[in-house]
Order: C-alpha cells, then sequence, then structure tokens
C-alpha cells in the first residue's frame, strides 16, 4: 500500500525534472552550437556541427569580427552602453517615486492606478511603434538618441512599477511616519529612507532593462533608423552579417561578441535577479 501512495508522487517529480531536462537541452545547445562554432572553420561547422576538437579551434575569426570593417563592435558597445545606462536611470527615477505613492496610498483609484500600468505589461513593444514613431517625428525626436531613450524607458515603466511597490509594501510605514516627525519630507523619506531599502528589487530590474535595450532591434533599427549613423549592437549585428548569410565564420563570431557581455552579467548576477523578484512578490 506504501508503496501505491508514493507512485503519483514520484511521477510528478520524474515529470518536473524531464521537463527542466527538456528546457535546459532547448537552451543551451544553440548556446554551445554558438560559442563553438565561433571557433571553427565553414567546413568544420558543416561536416561537425557538434564536434569540438581543440585542434580544429581557432580565434582567428572571432579576431576578424572584432575588426570587422562592417560593423565597429567597439563602438557598437558603446552606443548601446549609453542608452542601457541613460534608460536604467530614467526608469528609476520615475518609477521609483511612482511606486512609492501606489504603495503607500490605500485609495481605491490608486490601486486602479496600479493594475493600470499592470496593464501595459501586455502590450507587445511592437504594436506601439507606429504612433511613436508619428509622435516622435511631431516632436522632432524622431531618428535622435532622446526620442530612443525615451521610449525605451516607457517600455519599462509598467512592470518596474508593479516590482517596485509590491517591494515597497513589504517596507514597514513606521520607517515613513518616525522620518516624518524628524521633518524629513516625502522626497526626502523616498530616497533617503525607501529607496536604499529596495535595492534588490532596483537590481534586478536594472538588469532586465539591460538585457531588454541590449537585445532590443526592432526599435532601435526603426526609430534610429540608418541614416542617424547610430548603431547598438543587434543593429550592428544585423548590417555586418546580413551580406554574409552564409559565410559562418562571419555569422557565428560576430553573434558571440554581441551576446558573450550578457551572458557575463547574467552569470554574475543572476542571483540578485532571483532575489529580487521573489522578495517583490510576498506581497501586495
Amino acid at each position: 500500500m506504501a508503496t501505491l501512495q508514493l507512485k503519483p508522487w514520484k511521477t510528478k517529480r520524474w515529470g518536473r525534472i524531464a521537463f527542466l531536462v527538456l528546457t535546459s537541452v532547448l537552451m543551451l545547445v544553440p548556446m554551445y552550437l554558438l560559442v563553438v562554432s565561433a571557433f571553427k572553420s565553414q567546413q568544420d561547422i558543416l561536416a561537425h556541427p557538434f564536434s569540438l576538437s581543440p585542434d580544429q579551434l581557432t580565434t582567428q575569426y572571432l579576431k576578424k569580427a572584432a575588426t570587422n570593417p562592417d560593423f565597429n563592435i567597439v563602438k557598437g558597445y558603446a552606443v548601446t552602453v549609453l542608452f542601457v545606462v541613460s534608460v536604467n536611470v530614467l526608469s528609476v527615477a520615475l518609477a521609483g517615486p511612482v511606486s512609492y505613492v501606489i504603495a503607500r496610498r490605500s485609495e481605491r483609484r490608486y490601486r486602479m492606478l496600479l493594475l493600470l500600468f499592470v496593464a501595459g505589461t501586455f502590450i507587445p513593444s511592437q504594436v506601439l511603434v507606429i504612433p511613436v514613431v508619428y509622435t516622435l517625428k511631431f516632436l522632432g525626436l524622431m531618428g535622435t538618441i532622446p526620442g530612443f531613450v525615451l521610449f525605451e524607458t516607457t517600455l519599462t515603466l509598467p512592470f518596474s512599477i508593479f516590482l517596485y511597490a509590491g517591494y515597497i509594501l513589504t517596507i514597514p510605514a513606521s520607517l515613513d511616519e518616525a522620518a516624518a516627525v524628524d521633518g524629513a519630507g516625502k522626497h526626502r523619506v523616498f530616497w533617503s529612507i525607501v529607496f536604499p531599502l529596495m535595492k534588490p528589487a532596483v537590481v534586478t530590474m536594472v538588469i532586465l532593462n539591460t538585457f531588454s535595450v541590449w537585445n532590443d532591434f526592432v526599435n532601435p533599427q526603426i526609430i534610429l533608423g540608418p541614416g542617424s549613423g547610430l548603431y547598438t549592437v543587434t543593429t550592428g549585428v544585423y548590417a555586418a552579417v546580413s551580406q554574409y548569410s552564409t559565410d559562418y565564420t562571419v555569422v557565428f563570431p560576430t553573434l558571440l561578441l554581441a551576446v558573450a557581455p550578457l551572458l557575463v552579467v547574467f552569470v554574475l548576477l543572476q542571483r540578485h535577479v532571483i532575489s529580487g523578484l521573489t522578495a517583490g512578490a510576498t506581497k501586495g
């Protein structure tokens, strides 16, 4: 009887393990092919795509991709980092105070405001491109860095406000009251008392926003456009490999250079993402 009672539990357990293994394989195999193929010749990639022979690996194709005249990878990094930093600074500056007001007020209209922001997370950014293009043209910001940064920042606000508000709810309101008694105003209470305690949630959103801006292709391609002369990592890679779509010794090394910084960031900071998401979801 005891054996029969354990069978459903064992079935669920092995089902979870099988699902995790399958998901891991589906995610890791393409990454493995990308990394390995970046160090292999065209013939070796076509004949033995999964092979890993140290004597056949070379860094010459990676060096060639780094000095590709069709795409200055250093400039691509610089432009993308500029966008990442600008979007994160603006996102924190805007989403933080809004989240604080929503979390600390109990009126129904603030709950509805939060729901409105949450609804924004379900709207694909591609749906907004056409009205945004018309708006930016009207404001004279089309094809400019400020126009692109403002649009990318807007895309980060819904989920940032949702996560920050949930996290602020876990911070005792008595801290605000104590600071107010000492003469601190609302802005000082938030930036000096509450904001430092939001570090896990802020770090999480900074990482997620960094991935979003770094990997974005459609928005910079349309809003900045080739005429601006500004290439992010993704649009630069597209410009560099589009004419070499069948030359894998150009495609794979260039793609690896584009994603390498994100891989390093993710490996080093993944625990902050998990802790920030779970902490922000514990209340609210």
